[in-house]
């Protein structure tokens, strides 16, 4: 069956989007499965869609997302038809899929799910396995940004790592990699180097990589990579760079200073100093896309599409009685940048934290950047089936707390998210703030009960 076969005739096709999404939701237990074999053989059977798109492929290990936010936006606002694929999505699967700012929509999703499930089957059956969940959603992607949603742009996110990822299918026609820190280590090696490695491994052959990684060894390896693959590097505080003009709660502004022209005033109402470092980046990869590419994007949109740029979970406050901030950090490096945005943008008498991980991160760095801020420790259990427990959460946090001399914080294992957001916003007067952070499996839960009252869905 090719891909152009009318799917909605099938006996056995979906009849609406929850079923699709239930069916790929559920593919779930079959793990990752790195390497790039059965996302090949999908795109022959659906005729190589992905050689009809242009890709800007995004790594790293904070940052991307919203990164993938400010490309959307001031490319949406330049009228310019652009897709983005993100991961996790934050409350619907359609979250992850987006066409000028907004959701796939369900009809398009049954469309392209029910034209993708017999090719999907078809891999299952031959030698190479059955398709993880993740690899159907990243063709499912790219065949509605193909055929259906006909993008000018793709602004695309790695799920894990760079070099196996199903993303890696594509040849991007820029390479994006925001930074390398200490997560998916036990999928994507146990060293930095090691990391760092694969991600550089997206780069494409003489296409242009922006990159804001600082640690000496780690620009080695990304230069190196670029270099054996003629590609131009531009690094932050090298070849592109940003000046900090002030900072404040939903409002920063700077001077971006680049290899081709200066942006100055440039304001963001993202919170938190390293969203500085993610706008730079961003506007780097727009100025490389006019040189490159001939983008049109007049100045006064570039500066509104910045400053209108939002990213559902990162340093979002949910709530205002009692004020509720929640945020995706979940690993040492995202725990530092939320650690510097608590003292910098906001003010509180008493810090009430409610976070819940999966048992595959670094909790231990990630805790030694909090504790020393919080009053009181709410450790909870995303509802994720790789979900740390609670108490052994607490523990560590005890212990860790004891080592740093932090007397006086009050920590408390709560397996259920709802009480413990509960038993947080019980303790949080007019002048104190509550933060709820760690995996997005939690902070979608959470966002989604806060702001409507209802479950978000879950997955990758």
């Amino acid at each position: 069956m090719d891909g152009n076969s009318n799917a909605a005739d099938r006996v056995d096709a979906f009849q609406s989007a929850a079923e699709a999404i239930d069916w790929i939701v559920n593919l779930v237990k079959f793990g990752i499965k790195p390497g790039l074999k059965r996302m090949e053989r999908l795109m022959e059977l659906l005729g190589n869609p992905e050689r009809r798109l242009k890709f800007i492929h995004i790594a790293g290990t904070n940052g991307k997302g919203s990164v993938c936010a400010y490309l959307t936006e001031v490319l949406k606002q330049s009228d310019y038809g652009v897709g983005t694929f993100t991961s996790p999505y934050i409350e619907k699967y359609t979250d992850r899929i987006r066409w000028n700012g907004s959701n796939m929509a369900d009809e398009d999703l049954l469309f392209t799910v029910n034209k993708l499930k017999p090719l999907v089957d078809q891999v299952a059956a031959s030698e190479l396995g059955q398709p993880t969940m993740f690899e159907v959603s990243t063709a499912v992607a790219i065949d509605y940004f193909a055929k259906t949603a006909c993008v000018d742009y793709v602004v695309w996110e790695t799920g894990l790592g760079g070099r196996l990822d199903s993303t890696n299918i594509v040849k991007s026609i820029m390479t994006v990699i925001t930074n390398v820190g200490h997560d998916h280590m036990e999928i994507l090696g146990n060293t930095l180097e090691a990391v760092a490695a694969e991600k550089a491994a997206i780069i494409k052959a003489g296409m242009p990589v922006v990159s804001a990684v600082d640690q000496p060894g780690l620009i080695d390896i990304l230069a190196q990579e670029a270099k054996s693959k003629n590609c131009t590097l531009y690094l932050n505080n090298r070849n592109f760079r940003y000046e900090v003009l002030s900072s404040q709660e939903n409002e920063q502004i700077f001077n971006f200073e680049g290899p081709f022209r200066s942006i100055n005033q440039v304001c963001i109402s993202m919170n938190g100093t390293h969203q500085l470092q993610n706008a730079a980046v961003a506007l780097m990869t727009l100025e490389l896309l006019r040189q490159y590419y001939a983008l049109i994007i007049e100045d006064d949109v570039l500066l509104r599409a910045m400053k209108e740029t939002r990213w559902a979970g990162r340093l979002e406050m949910v709530s205002t009685e009692p004020r509720i901030l929640i945020d995706g950090a979940h690993n040492p490096e995202g725990g530092a940048a939320l650690a510097q945005a608590l003292r910098d943008t906001y003010r509180y008498d008493q810090l009430h934290f409610v976070m819940g991980m999966l048992s595959t991160k670094n909790h231990s760095g990630y805790l030694r950047h909090i504790l020393p801020l919080v009053n009181t420790l709410i450790v909870t259990e995303p509802v994720w089936y790789k979900k740390e427990e609670a108490t052994k959460l607490a523990e560590l946090a005890a212990t860790i707390a004891k080592e740093m001399n932090l007397p006086d914080i009050e920590i408390i294992a709560e397996p259920d998210w709802r009480v413990a957001l509960e038993l947080a916003k019980s303790r949080t007067t007019e002048k104190d703030l509550a933060v709820v952070s760690g995996t997005l499996y939690l902070i979608g839960d959470v966002r989604s009960w806060i702001l409507y009252q209802s479950d978000s869905e879950k997955g990758w």
